[in-house]
């Protein structure tokens, strides 16, 4: 059963209290010492044409799509969600696990889309699976208040079937660590968790932002897993997907790009979010080296909240035993 989250602001002495005992005082100065240079670039020193400085522009956008008559279909097209269903096949998958389903959640920016987000809590009860992961960028700015996005986690985990894992995007203070965790969301801060089905087992790792924070850290993630094992990294970004291979982890999911948002006839993405990122791991199954991955085009939407010819998606991914590849 899920438990109500206070969304009260607590008083900053007693919050970084909780972070250091729950992350330990260096991974805690970090990321709020990254987060409070980043808002200082956003009110002081970010270019005007930086994507974080479109939310001042958010009436624009809005009156100009509503102009051109685009706004109504594409705040329609934001909620209509999809749900995929990707097959993973890895002949390094315990044979206990096949048929192993992974429902993911990513980019809810559950303030931006109400409507998203009452159409998702209607899906995932219908849906079966073993476990689910939430890739991060649970709120719609990457700065301010974030009491509203812990209330609409709170409607959407009543309907998740247990047990769910997350990890923190960057459009997410790690402030709202204790209210996700009290929601009874396993964040995977640069750590893992060991799955057990009879005398099998797989691995389910997690890494802060390496976006915005530079608070990745994998080998911590990955330093209680043995060598050779199934593991699964969530990452909110793709960006990482080279360390991750070369890190020893067979299986990759991830979101941050909303698979571009606005894109072109035939879902090509008018930008991604990050320059560093080949096209091809911008949505959708990939595969690098020996490592299966996945980017998730996400179930919110940023900045303004349309799409355009990239259908918003929950995922479903059903684990293989057989030989290595994308199906």
């Amino acid at each position: 059963m899920t438990q109500e989250v206070c969304v009260l602001t607590e008083p900053e002495e007693e919050l970084r209290d909780k972070l250091e005992q729950r992350l330990g005082p260096v991974h805690t100065l970090l990321r709020l010492g990254m987060e409070r240079i980043y808002e200082d670039r956003f009110n002081h020193g970010i270019n005007f044409f930086h994507p974080d400085k479109w939310y001042s522009l958010h009436s624009l956008f809005t009156c100009a799509l509503k102009l051109t008559g685009l706004h109504y279909l594409g705040s329609r097209n934001a909620e209509r969600i999809r749900v995929r269903h990707n097959r993973i096949y890895h002949s390094g998958l315990p044979d206990a696990f096949e048929g192993f389903t992974i429902l993911q959640i990513s980019d809810l920016h559950v303030d931006m889309n109400p409507a998203a987000m009452r159409r998702v809590s209607e899906l995932v009860s219908t849906l079966d699976y073993d476990l689910c992961v939430l890739t991060g960028d649970f709120r719609g700015k990457a700065f301010g208040p974030f009491d509203q996005a812990l209330r609409g986690m709170t409607a959407l985990c009543s309907q998740l079937a247990e047990p769910f894992y997350g990890v923190l995007g960057n459009h997410d203070t790690v402030r709202m660590l204790p209210g996700l965790e009290a929601l009874g969301i396993r964040m995977l801060m640069n750590e893992s968790d060991t799955i057990v089905r009879g005398r099998h087992r797989i691995h389910l790792a997690g890494v802060d932002d390496a976006h915005y924070y530079s608070a990745a850290n994998l080998e911590k993630a990955a330093s209680r897993i043995p060598r050779g094992e199934f593991a699964v990294l969530l990452s909110h970004t793709p960006e990482i997907y080279k360390q991750a291979a070369f890190a020893g982890f067979q299986l990759f999911l991830s979101g941050h790009t909303h698979g571009g948002q606005i894109c072109l006839p035939g879902g090509i993405p008018v930008t991604l979010s990050s320059s560093k990122l080949p096209r091809r791991l911008g949505a959708g199954p990939w595969r690098y080296e020996t490592m299966v991955g996945y980017t998730s085009a996400g179930l919110g939407a940023s900045v303004v909240p349309v799409r355009f010819n990239c259908e918003p998606e929950i995922t479903l991914h059903y684990l293989h035993c057989t030989e290595s590849g994308i199906g």
